[in-house]
């Protein structure tokens, strides 16, 4: 009977991209199914404890207490297009400023939040849904904040961006427990209120997971099942379970129809041209000026590769007032940034800035097709106006000599310390 499908290939992840929630734990609408990697699993962080300190007369503990669950999330892109670098920077920097670029086109321009959001959040917060397999079960998270990012540009491949996710832990599933009280010798069971997922009889069927019934305090007896009407709420048919004209306690686990429940519903999927890194260009040395970067060594065919990483620090927290199922605050603990470059040693330049303990600027621009005639591309811009050398040693890379440079991300008086500008056809990111 059982046809439910696991295969993690028809996972999905949604977001709500476009519109930030208004406050912590107030789900905003899903509006974007993301292209995530395979691996990609949104999972709840119980907190649980026992009490193995207490006194209880027993060597061993026999309780475990809940303190409820925060959750966690790795979104992997390893073919990355700009609509990820917007979604992740426009919500894990805190800010984003749509622009008008090109007919139908739209430049994002995404910088560092100065101070907090709200009282009870540090960032802009997001929400999140997955369906696991197929079948098996759906799951929407509450207040999801980007904690971390990082981008890595390497020679011969596709721009990657990964970006890792902290959540309060508030969740709602499609997949009920419900009890119905009825009589052992009956041969039907009536939920409540809701139906059952399914648009014919073999998926209603198949989408009732387990019917199990109280026949003896404390002990559940498995009940067959062999069909659900499409009504709401559902009829199920059962083998009765006993002879007796006795009330007790059946558990029926169901996945409950989606009809009004949108977020059931996954958004599209929009396509976008993945980066490449052969079509990039990075500038070492320059100075933004606030509309363009002047100056610098284009670096080229000596560069093996480059990698920025953020992090915010995220601390998910549980106050007073929070009700205690899942957090209710998130906050930064101070953002911190580094690039990473992995260069051929053909000259003293980057030495040089580290001997003389100066600053300067980078520029990183992966571009794609053209939207807009010849005139605007899917690209992303990234620009430090000022980053310090920390380390630079040089050593053998098979038979020739590198060097792998440790840059530590500055933030400069007038323009911060990193300003990240997508365009795509999106008109707005975290708005």
């Amino acid at each position: 009977m059982n046809t439910r499908s696991y295969m993690a290939t028809h996972d999905l992840i949604a977001v709500s991209a476009y519109a930030k929630e208004t406050a912590i734990n107030t789900e905003q609408t899903l509006d974007l199914t993301l292209l995530c990697a395979l691996g990609d699993i949104p999972n709840l962080e119980y907190r649980r404890e026992n009490n193995e300190s207490e006194a209880t007369g027993k060597e061993e503990p026999d309780t475990i207490y809940d303190l409820g669950a925060t959750a966690n999330l790795s979104m992997n892109f390893e073919k990355a297009q700009p609509q990820h670098f917007a979604f992740l920077t426009s919500y894990g920097l805190g800010v984003s400023t749509p622009a008008a670029a090109g007919t139908g086109g739209y430049q994002h321009t995404n910088t560092p939040i100065d101070g907090d959001l709200d009282a009870d959040r540090s960032l802009p917060s997001f929400t999140f849904a997955v369906r696991y397999g197929k079948t098996v079960l759906k799951r929407l998270f509450a207040s999801g904040f980007v904690d971390s990012l990082t981008a890595t540009f390497a020679r011969d491949s596709w721009v990657k961006l990964t970006g890792s996710i902290k959540a309060t832990g508030k969740k709602t599933d499609n997949v009920v427990e419900e009890t119905v009280n009825a009589y052992i010798d009956g041969t039907s069971l009536t939920l409540a209120a809701l139906g059952v997922e399914g648009a014919d009889a073999a998926t209603r069927l198949n989408n009732v997971q387990r019917i199990k019934v109280e026949l003896a305090t404390g002990v559940w007896t498995e009940v067959a099942y062999s069909a659900v009407s499409d009504a709401a709420p559902a009829v199920i048919t059962i083998t009765a379970p006993g002879a007796a004209h006795t009330l007790k306690d059946f558990k029926i686990l169901y996945i409950a129809a989606e009809s009004g429940s949108a977020w059931m519903t996954f958004p599209a999927r929009v396509n976008e041209t993945p980066l490449r890194v052969s079509e990039m260009t990075v500038i070492v040395g320059g100075v933004w000026g606030g509309s363009a970067f002047t100056g610098g060594r284009e670096l080229q065919a000596e560069m093996k590769s480059i990698e920025w990483s953020f992090n915010n620090n995220m601390e998910i927290s549980f106050v007073p007032g929070g009700g205690g199922a899942y957090a209710s605050r998130a906050q930064r603990g101070g953002r911190t940034q580094k690039i990473k470059l992995d260069r051929e040693f053909r000259e003293f330049i980057l030495q040089q800035h580290m001997e003389l303990n100066d600053t300067l600027g980078l520029y990183i621009l992966a571009e794609g097709a053209w939207y807009d005639g010849t005139s605007h591309k899917y690209q992303v811009e990234i620009i430090f106006p000022k980053v310090g050398v920390l380390s630079a040693p040089i050593a053998v890379d098979g038979k020739r000599l590198g060097e792998s440079g440790d840059l530590q991300v500055l933030e400069d008086d007038t323009y911060g310390s990193v300003i990240v500008k997508v365009k795509n056809k999106q008109a707005a990111y975290a708005a």
